[in-house]
Parts: C-alpha cells; structure tokens; sequence
C-alpha cells in the first residue's frame, strides 16, 4: 500500500518532495525565514555524508581548519568579481551590541576572502607550499525562494582552499577534486553524474574557470551538486599571496576552491525515494538493518540480540525496534526513513528457523534459513541493492538525455519532458541567453572531451566551438 502522507511523485513532484521530507521526519520549517531545522534523521545523513568525504579529502593530503564567520566589508572588496557576484546575496551585520560598527560585517557566503588574507600572512616560502585545507561549516545567502535541502538561506556546506606554486599543480588538484566528487557520488550516493566545464556565464565569481559535477533527478531537472574552481593568481595579486620561490625572486601563488553542499540529501531524496518515502544507498544510510520483533517474548529478543551482535561486529549498524508500537507501524517507520534492510522474526519464524527479509528499494521480502551464515546474506543484499539502485538511476538518466540539433527540437523536448540536452554551442553568451527563453534552460557544463555532434550552433546556426550540456536546474 502506498503512504498516505505523501503525494504521489508523478502527480506532483515538488508536493511529494516536501512530503518525504517531512515524514522521513529529516526537518522542518523554523521561524527564521528561509531556514530549517535539521531533524536528527536528517542530520545523521550529513554526518554520514560527512565522515564519508572528510576521510576522501585526507586521503588526498587535505587538512581541515575554521575561519571566522564574519569578513570585513573591506577584505570582500579587494577582488573586485567576488563581491560584484556575491552581492545580491550578502547578509550584513551593521550593529553590535547598542553599537553601531564603524565597518559593516558580511556573513560568509563563501570564505575566499578569509583565506586568502590568512595564506598571505603565513606563507613566505616555496618550501611552505602546498598548504591544502578544508573547512566544515554554514554559509548564508540570501535566497529569494527556498526550499529545504535544495536551497535554504543558511546551509551547511564544505569548502577546500589550496594554495600551490605552479600552475600546473593547482590544475592538477582543481580536477583531482572533481574526480573526488564524481567518486562520492557514484559510489556512495548511487548517483550518476556528469562532469564538465562551466562556460564564462555561469563559472565561479572571481575563478579563471569552474567544473562542475551535474545530476539528473527523477523528473529530468538537473541539479549542480558539486564544483571544484581554479582560481590561477587572481585572489593571490589581490591579497598579496607572494612568496620567494626557487630562484629566490617574488612570485604570487595558484590557488583553487572547491565545495559541495546539504543540497546533496536533497538529491538523495529526488534521484532514489518514491510515493512510500526515503529511499537510501547503504554505503551512505546511517542505520543499515532495522531488526523488528513481531512479539516482544524473551526468546525472539534474545535471538534478535545474537543476529544484531553478529552484524555490528562486522560493521553493519543496526537498530532494534524494541517501541511500544504495533508490528505494522514499525515496518511503515522502517519504510518511510529509508532504512536499506528490515528484518523481522516472531515466535512463529523461529518454529520454522528462519527470518523474513526485506529490501527497502525494491520491498521484495524473502525467507531467510537460520542455518544460512547471516552476515553473508545482509551484506550480499546490501551490496546488491547498492549496485542496482545506481543502475537504475543511471539508466532513468540515459533515457531523459537527448540529442538536439536545432532550437525548436529542444523547446519540443522540453516541454514534453525535461532533461539533458546535447547540442552544439558557438560560445556566444547571447546564443545562452536564448536557451533560457525555453522553460529556463541553461548550460549545464562544456563537455571538453565531447564528440561534435553537428558543425553548426543550436542556436544561432554559426559554427560550432562547444558540445554542452543543457538543463533545466533547481
């Protein structure tokens, strides 16, 4: 039976968005406009998340620091582009205490500015670079229109900033990065990207260029869900990041940003949930296996109690259900929190010395022999379901992606149903501004690597420089 509480998704995605949100019970609405409260469900999801890519960027020689959340109006000024793209989006603190300030403050938006200022202190020497870091924080930009997850005024985010003495090593990481990213994502969250380069219009404020990881949800609208930035020396020339290098003469350093978001969880919910609720990766589920007992006797308890130990000893996490509710209410709750494996025994299983089994993705049930090794199983069926709920996803996106040669062939598409859109690009900014006349379609990323798929421009008809990747974009 499907959930009552939530909207069917193919009646109206954006209603069934908001209802897995709020009966998966991984946040609400908060009295401060535009910001939610994390619920500890959705909370231990970014914490998943977390700890998943904060050992990713270790693994690559990162070093997590924390910067001030409050930047001086005046260090936001010294790179002119930042400021300028940032600037519809800044929160001010004017006033501290009684005190009016002598220089209003800017709540980060993003923490160029505040390390770059701190690499120009402490960096001397070649022999002090690189200096790789990472920061864990929130940000706030203020949004016009939210929604939760996907786009909020505060959010939580991470941010890499490097530092690096040549050109070449500071490319080298800007594309490591997005290698990063396109790894977490496939592998962890089941979800296939596309990666590529964002065009002048839509790269990074203040970056010599961005790539992009890009992700198709459900319904065909595209989400950019990670960036990695190059920035060369333009933030070095304008906070002074100097340094004597080899020849022992002044050089300015090469840096780069790269950054994802909590809009992650909402690309979670958008690419694999459905009308029941969540639907998780086991790789990123904080709890894997919800045990349920059908009867609270000493018996199954004690039985559970061996399974759950079994499973916890190999590094599966499990919870046991142990509520005062009603059998039919646990397996709903296990459902609608996206919990990947629900396994029950009652009194009756035990007779017949087995377990019930059931997938959360596919809510296929299956009896389970206790003579069978049970570890063996769960982990076979958590693999399993890793691998086809990535399957699935990918080959939903590879049916909304399509071929375009002309305008009208796109604008047909588009509004019979949304997705990527291949077609050639001359490079013009007015040929993109063209495109977003068509439900508000975008470049997504420049496929640099991309076959020609015609001669000609979609748009404008003259010759083609660039394959793109067009969208519609939350």
């Amino acid at each position: 039976m499907k959930n009552k509480a939530i909207t069917s998704r193919d009646v109206d995605f954006a209603k069934w968005y908001t209802d897995v949100v709020k009966a998966a019970r991984l946040a609400d609405y908060s009295n401060v406009k535009g910001c939610i409260v994390f619920e500890p469900r959705g909370y231990a999801l970014w914490e998943m998340i977390q700890k998943t890519m904060d050992k990713m960027f270790k693994e690559t020689g990162h070093q997590n620091v924390y910067m001030p959340l409050l930047i001086p109006e005046s260090l936001m000024q010294k790179e002119g582009e930042l400021i300028h793209g940032f600037a519809p989006e800044v929160a001010w603190v004017t006033q501290g205490g009684e005190k009016e300030l002598e220089e209003r403050l800017c709540i980060r938006p993003t923490s160029e500015t505040l390390f770059s200022d701190y690499y120009s202190h402490v960096i001397q020497s070649y022999r002090d670079l690189p200096l790789k870091y990472n920061q864990w924080c929130n940000v706030m930009r203020w949004e016009k229109e939210t929604r939760p997850f996907l786009r909020s005024r505060e959010f939580l985010w991470q941010e890499g900033h490097t530092v690096h003495e040549t050109r070449e090593e500071a490319e080298e990481e800007t594309k490591k990065m997005l290698d990063v990213y396109k790894t977490f994502f496939e592998d962890y969250l089941a979800i296939p990207v596309i990666t590529g380069r964002k065009t002048e219009k839509e790269k990074f404020a203040g970056a010599e260029y961005t790539l992009t990881v890009e992700a198709m949800m459900y319904n065909g609208i595209t989400l950019q869900s990670a960036t990695s930035h190059y920035f060369g020396q333009k933030f070095a020339k304008a906070y002074d990041i100097s340094f004597k290098d080899r020849n022992n003469e002044l050089s300015y350093c090469y840096q780069t940003s790269w950054g994802s978001t909590t809009r992650m969880i909402g690309a979670l919910i958008m690419v694999h949930s459905d009308d029941n609720g969540l639907v998780l990766p086991p790789k990123i589920a904080p709890v894997q296996v919800c045990m349920i007992p059908i009867q609270m006797t000493e018996k199954v308890l004690d039985k559970m109690d061996a399974i759950r130990k079994e499973l916890e000893g190999v590094g599966i996490t499990v919870t046991v259900d142990q509520t005062e509710k009603s059998a039919g209410f646990k397996f709903a709750e296990a459902e609608v929190t996206g919990i990947p494996l629900r396994l029950e025994i009652g009194e009756r299983d035990l007779e017949q010395n087995q377990i019930i089994l059931t997938r959360r993705d596919t809510r296929e049930k299956k009896e389970v022999s206790l003579e069978e090794d049970i570890i063996t199983v769960v982990q076979n069926e958590l693999r399993t379901m890793q691998q086809e709920m990535f399957a699935r996803a990918k080959a939903r996106r590879d049916a909304f992606t399509f071929t375009c040669h002309h305008l009208d062939e796109v604008k047909a598409q588009m509004d019979k149903q949304p997705g990527f859109i291949h077609a050639m690009w001359c490079g013009d900014e007015a040929c993109e501004a063209k495109m977003k006349e068509i439900k508000g379609t975008k470049s997504r990323c420049i496929l640099e690597d991309g076959e020609k798929i015609d001669e000609h421009c979609v748009v404008c008809g003259k010759e083609a420089k660039y394959h793109v990747v067009w969208g519609i974009q939350y």
